[in-house]
């Protein structure tokens, strides 16, 4: 089975990440590159997405389409980044996403 875990950033993560020194981050960037290490059998693909603000997003409505920049809706949370598994069902999947050191929130979607 394909699984895509999105990696969801909360304001208050958002908050502790910006608040360390240096080496705290370092050290959080360091778990994040393990955590993809330890599970790169099943990593098929994955991404850090650029930041929130950076979004274009198109709204099809009608036959038309009215472009604005920025995300689809404000809100206190954001997908950060995803990663493509391939795994034997969802219950591997809940457990390689339990392990994530990063983002507070990983939701699992199979793809199709």
């Amino acid at each position: 089975m394909k699984y895509v875990l999105m990696f969801v950033e909360t304001e208050e993560f958002a908050r502790e990440l910006e608040a360390m020194n240096e080496t705290q981050r370092q050290e959080a960037f360091e778990a994040v590159g393990r955590w993809f290490t330890e599970h790169a059998a099943q990593i098929t693909h994955h991404a850090h997405l650029r930041p929130a603000e950076t979004a274009t997003t198109l709204r099809l409505t009608g036959g038309d389409a009215i472009v604005t920049d920025g995300p689809f809706v404000e809100g206190k949370e954001v997908v950060s980044g995803y990663a493509e598994i391939e795994v034997a069902d969802l219950d591997e999947a809940m457990a390689i996403a339990r392990t994530w050191p990063a983002c507070p929130i990983v939701e699992i979607r199979p793809i199709t």
